[in-house]
């Protein structure tokens, strides 16, 4: 204690630089080492990410319409059987089941589902995005071919 006193300021300086210029490369040395363990931090087999998530860019798989139909049976009866257990009356599962189906295949997908007014709705945003690249001094863009690349990614993404 009186040798931390009796120093001076001068001193006290020379003795902290001293000081971190050992403990700087240790920590340095110790930290380098150390990544290595780091890099396998999350993993293994309980890790969330061990899957192979699916592309969410591209065309939906094909729906079997076997497996659809099995699948929302299954859905309504377990619904049925709910509502059974609370008392109110069963659903009838076969006639809620054609509604479904039937209304699933009236929805239009892929090309089908792209509308006049979504269209038009696209060329808008993208010829409000040519006003603002040619005030920004940039070359306008291609309205028709942007319009196209967009409503294909919107279609490839839903």
């Amino acid at each position: 204690m009186d040798l931390a006193l009796a120093l001076t300021a001068t001193q006290k300086g020379a003795v902290l630089l001293g000081i971190s210029g050992i403990a700087a490369p240790i920590a340095g040395y110790l930290f380098h080492r150390s990544a290595a363990a780091w890099s396998s931090f999350g993993q293994g087999p309980f890790a969330i990410n061990s899957e192979v998530l699916p592309s969410p860019r591209g065309a939906p798989a094909p729906l079997d319409p076997a497996m659809q139909a099995a699948e929302v049976r299954q859905m309504l009866e377990a619904k049925s059987a709910r509502r059974q257990q609370r008392g109110e009356p069963a659903l009838d599962v076969e006639a809620e089941a054609e509604r479904l189906l039937a209304a699933g295949k009236a929805k239009p997908r892929g090309e089908e589902a792209i509308d006049a007014e979504l269209r038009a709705e696209v060329r808008q945003l993208v010829d409000a995005r040519n006003e603002r690249r040619m005030r920004e001094g940039r070359q306008p863009l291609d309205v028709v071919a942007e319009t196209e690349r967009q409503l294909a990614d919107f279609v490839g993404s839903s």
